[in-house]
């Protein structure tokens, strides 16, 4: 632990307590000897102007009032790091969308990363995303449903479905925005629809925040809703996929979660046993079907069915 590390943990320890802190308990959370103890409240009190006071009778020190914070932005290295990384994280999910907002901060963390000796900027180099069918959202809708989703407005939306090839005019009530399979989603209560439903940003046809506000739909009943079934697809389970993946492949697939719920298991030959819940199947198929032959859908029959119905398609283009 270096020295600003301890300042730090000295201030949050102090800040905490109501009563005196012996010092024997500073010295051991702090790991450091009694003489180092000293300077850090030495150095707190002169260049900090914190208000710690010896307390004779129980052998320990305290904060004189309780309202005293470390001036400026104040983080551990490790806190550092991790906000470069989400930072650089935010730039290749949507370019752009807070630059203005975070450039002052960024600098300041890059001018605190080089004060301890972390390497200013270096994190960021060294970053490397890889993004996979990316579809990019336009900033200024990105920013008008974050907007509205932070601040509980409703929104009017021009939805483009790709499956009937229409844009439709919706007010919706904007719930929560999902990062999934680097691209982004609304989840919403559809006024038009009344009910909810998962908006691709990148489909959005323009956005506007209303004055009216949002109804809230309860976390329970989103994740009911969202989170219950296999992939994008929202809805209940209603089946559950049995997969048995070969014994070369388990060794991949046993350390992977494809959903929550799912329940695993090896077989006696090395083969390894995935059973998923789902509602709809698309994009359960299109997950499988990658696997080639190192996978075979034990059930249900209408998955089974349609599974090989796809490898034979396949098939017959090469034959």
């Amino acid at each position: 632990m270096d020295r600003m590390q301890r300042i730090f943990k000295l201030h949050r320890i102090l800040a905490a307590r109501r009563y005196p802190v012996p010092r024997a308990t500073l010295e051991t959370e702090l790991e450091c000897s009694r003489a180092s103890l000293t300077r850090i409240i030495a150095e707190m009190r002169d260049f900090f102007d914190a208000p710690i006071e010896f307390d004779k009778e129980a052998n320990g020190y305290k904060y004189g009032h309780d309202a005293f914070e470390l001036p400026g932005l104040w983080f551990t290295p490790s806190e550092l790091l991790a906000l470069t990384a989400a930072h650089k994280l935010l730039e290749e999910t949507q370019p752009g969308l807070l630059d203005s907002q975070l450039s002052p901060l960024k600098a300041r963390i890059e001018k605190l990363l080089a004060q301890e000796h972390l390497g200013s900027g270096e994190l960021a180099k060294r970053l490397k995303i890889l993004r996979m069918a990316a579809r990019q959202p336009d900033t200024r809708v990105f920013q008008t449903v974050a907007g509205a989703t932070a601040q509980r407005r409703r929104l009017a939306l021009g939805y483009h479905g790709r499956e009937r090839d229409t844009v439709t005019e919706r007010e919706v009530s904007p719930q929560r925005l999902t990062h999934y399979r680097d691209n982004w989603y609304l989840d919403a209560w559809c006024h038009k629809a009344d009910g909810l439903r998962s908006f691709a940003l990148d489909r959005i046809r323009g956005a506007r925040m209303l004055d009216a506000p949002a109804d809230d739909i309860a976390d329970a009943e989103l994740d009911r809703h969202f989170a219950s079934a296999y992939g994008i697809f929202a809805g209940t389970p209603q089946h559950t996929a049995i997969l048995h993946f070969t014994a070369e492949r388990a060794r991949w697939i046993a350390d992977e979660s494809w959903h929550p719920k799912q329940q695993s298991r090896w077989l006696a030959d090395g083969r390894y046993e995935l059973a998923i819940p789902y509602a709809d199947p698309r994009e359960l198929m299109l997950d499988i079907l990658k696997y080639g032959p190192d996978v075979e859908v034990v059930g249900p029959d209408e998955l089974r069915t349609k599974i090989a119905a796809r490898l034979k398609a396949a098939a017959a283009q090469y034959s």
